[in-house]
């Protein structure tokens, strides 16, 4: 397989045009898949950690991906980032198959993620920081007037150093940056891992924020109460599989019977949750390009 050069004219569609289109509002607009994984596998070396993985993500929408440590969630974004490669399945960004394809022409198409454990420069200040994004033709009066609309609190750290700030703050910082860069979709990995849940609350609260102004996101968290608030849809990862997908309401429901190897209520059909069905959403993608697309 080749994966696409940097250069290749495939991306994922702006979130200022997903908001255009009405995806925000998931009760009056079915969207469409801007991620799909299909029938994913993926291991290290010659244990596989995910047995299958089939996970929709609508434009527009918030996607919560819970499960307990171990399940796999972590490498299955890993695989969406392009930063591990799945040794069977696809992966669909915007309808095209990306198998391969290194996370920099990801991340150039619009995909931002923010890795579990945070992820800034701790011997930079927060302006130092943010000043990084601007290597996307933003300004640094653009990229600061975005982060700190999400984050006011950062404008009063603007001049110290992310290293000495806390645990809190370094997260907003690291959410601040990557939303500042203008992405189409956020992966966010364990956003909560080792915060007060007052912060957790008030990262979320951002989050729900910014997926109102149109960026679709992906995140997965091992606490269910820190996300299904702002969730639209929820899945349950257990032993490298999605066993339950659903409402944030349904799920929560499940919750406990999943985690502890219970029974599970029989999922919604797609007549009543067509967003169960990602052969039925991809065939209704709106519109295609002439970009060529990955090939094995």
């Amino acid at each position: 397989m080749t994966p696409a050069a940097a250069g290749d004219a495939y991306t994922v569609p702006s979130q200022r045009a997903t908001a255009q289109r009405g995806y925000s509002d998931l009760s009056v607009v079915i969207p469409e898949p801007l991620l799909q994984l299909r029938g994913v596998r993926a291991g290290y070396g010659a244990i596989e950690v995910l047995h299958g993985v089939d996970l929709t993500v609508p434009a527009g929408g918030v996607v919560a991906v819970l499960g307990p440590n171990g399940a796999g969630k972590s490498t299955m974004m890993r695989i969406v980032a392009g930063l591990h490669t799945p040794t069977s399945g696809d992966v669909l960004l915007a309808g095209r198959r990306v198998n391969g394809v290194d996370p920099v022409s990801l991340a150039r198409a619009g995909l931002c993620t923010i890795p579990e454990g945070r992820g800034v420069f701790p011997n930079l200040t927060v302006k130092e920081n943010l000043q990084m994004v601007t290597y996307r033709g933003l300004s640094r009066k653009e990229v600061e007037e975005r982060a700190f609309s999400y984050f006011p609190r950062l404008s009063e750290r603007r001049t110290q150093m992310a290293g000495t700030m806390s645990g809190g703050e370094q997260q907003m910082l690291a959410v601040a940056r990557a939303i500042a860069s203008d992405p189409s979709m956020l992966l966010l990995d364990e956003l909560s891992m080792g915060l007060a849940p007052l912060i957790v609350d008030q990262l979320y609260e951002a989050v729900r924020t910014i997926s109102a102004d149109g960026v679709t996101i992906l995140v997965v968290e091992q606490f269910a109460a820190a996300v299904l608030d702002v969730a639209d849809t929820a899945a349950v990862m257990v032993n490298g599989r999605v066993v339950l997908t659903g409402t944030p309401k349904e799920v929560e429901a499940d919750l406990s019977n999943v985690y502890l190897g219970g029974e599970v209520a029989p999922r919604l059909s797609t007549e009543d949750n067509p967003l169960a069905d990602p052969d039925l959403l991809i065939s209704e993608l709106a519109e295609t390009d002439s970009t060529p697309e990955v090939n094995e």
